[in-house]
């Protein structure tokens, strides 16, 4: 059965949601209804990777990811800790989280591997090529999917170098990093090469920019439930494709799709 990760941002600048839940209580009481509504994972972020955003030192990332870890897995939530920096990878899973969500794959910090290696959590290697502030100068492709495909699979040697076992993997395909508008769906569309690497695979689609624009809209323009409604038919086909599990924003929506991808397929 397909999971479902819930996103908490503890960041004032996401690209969504930003600001809302930048209170621990708050992110606490988010993560929690998360998983009320169906979340098998809570992916807490305390940077935001919107297109353009700033960097955040890794005393700030911990300072706003640390409490609100540890108090929801104090109540027993599976965490992800979302993030680019080794240290806080390191802080995360000491304070209980058990994946690293990674979206630069360990290219960011060059001592992410080592520390992921130690740490024993799972590893979610996401396609990237390139910081927000200009990753979509680096969109360029041919074929994406199969580019994309090849770029996990040089990661995946790269993690198993470190002493990260396949077992621990879980790719992302990185969907709208380095990618713009139609590229977007040539990967998903190209999804099986992805799934034939043979780890897990992690799809998010979630109130993304080239859904708004395959809804034929201005995405300054499209409410958060028009987002949502695209994310979860897309999550549903992901999960069609042989995604592991998808990550978004509204969880309950989500899990009404696949509710019904899965009675569809008896």
């Amino acid at each position: 059965m397909t999971g479902i990760w819930g996103i908490v941002n503890i960041t004032p600048d996401s690209f969504s949601d930003g600001g809302r839940y930048f209170d621990v209580d708050r992110a606490v009481a988010h993560g929690l209804q998360l998983r009320a509504d169906g979340a098998t994972v809570l992916d807490i972020g305390g940077e935001s990777t919107r297109p353009g955003a700033q960097r955040v030192g890794a005393e700030e990332e911990q300072r706003r990811v640390l409490p609100v870890i540890e108090r929801l897995v104090a109540e027993g939530a599976p965490v992800s800790i979302d993030t680019l920096d080794a240290s806080t990878a390191a802080a995360a899973v000491r304070a209980g989280a058990r994946i690293v969500n990674d979206v630069s794959g360990g290219l960011a910090d060059p001592d992410m591997l080592a520390a992921v290696a130690e740490s024993g959590a799972d590893y979610v290697i996401g396609h990237w090529r390139g910081f927000s502030d200009d990753m979509y100068a680096k969109a360029v492709y041919r074929r994406t999917a199969r580019e994309v495909a090849g770029e996990l699979q040089e990661r995946m040697g790269e993690t198993a170098a470190s002493g990260i076992a396949p077992s621990r993997l879980i790719l992302d395909p990185g969907i709208g990093f380095a990618k713009a508008g139609a590229q977007n769906w040539d990967v998903l569309r190209g999804l099986d090469e992805i799934v034939a690497l043979g780890p897990r695979v992690l799809i998010g689609t979630s109130r993304k920019r080239f859904l708004a624009e395959t809804l034929g809209a201005d995405p300054a323009g499209v409410s958060e439930a028009r987002h949502d409604l695209a994310t979860a038919v897309t999550s549903a086909l992901a999960a069609r494709a042989g995604a592991w599990a998808v990550r978004v924003h509204d969880v309950s929506a989500t899990r009404d799709a696949l509710a019904v991808v899965r009675a569809w397929e008896g």
